[in-house]
């Protein structure tokens, strides 16, 4: 299993979660609003506090973005809990759960496998 983008639907905020814009060299280009900042040739932003600020704007648009879809994989998680056990099954599967963190570990390392066993926790509901 890997963390793609087909893995992000469903997002109930509203807000996609995306890079910002570039330009063909890969630069950020400014938005309409201005949130990427005007930026100088040396990297350095021309106003740094602005920058800032949208950044910290966009920021917590994607922690949002991931709250839901956190909230969203805790509710997939429960009905696949439920129809294992309503099969005589186990709540909990250990073999997918090494899988999972296998994956986040992967893509993140050390802090992935730490945040893949965060939302193992939250996923497995009370016993």
């Amino acid at each position: 299993m890997s963390l793609s983008a087909e893995n992000t639907t469903g997002n109930t905020t509203g807000n996609p979660v995306t890079s910002p814009a570039q330009d063909p060299v890969g630069k950020p280009v400014r938005s309409a609003a201005g949130d990427a900042g005007p930026a100088v040739e040396s990297g350095v932003p021309a106003d740094p506090q602005a920058l800032i600020a949208a950044r910290r704007v966009r920021i917590d648009e994607i922690d949002a973005a991931l709250i839901g879809l956190v909230r969203e994989r805790m509710t997939v998680s429960r009905e696949i809990q439920e129809a294992r056990i309503g099969s005589g099954g186990r709540r909990v599967h250990l073999a997918r759960e090494m899988d999972i963190l296998r994956t986040w570990g992967d893509a993140l390392g050390k802090p992935g496998t730490a945040l893949a066993m965060t939302l193992l926790e939250l996923c497995r509901g009370q016993a």
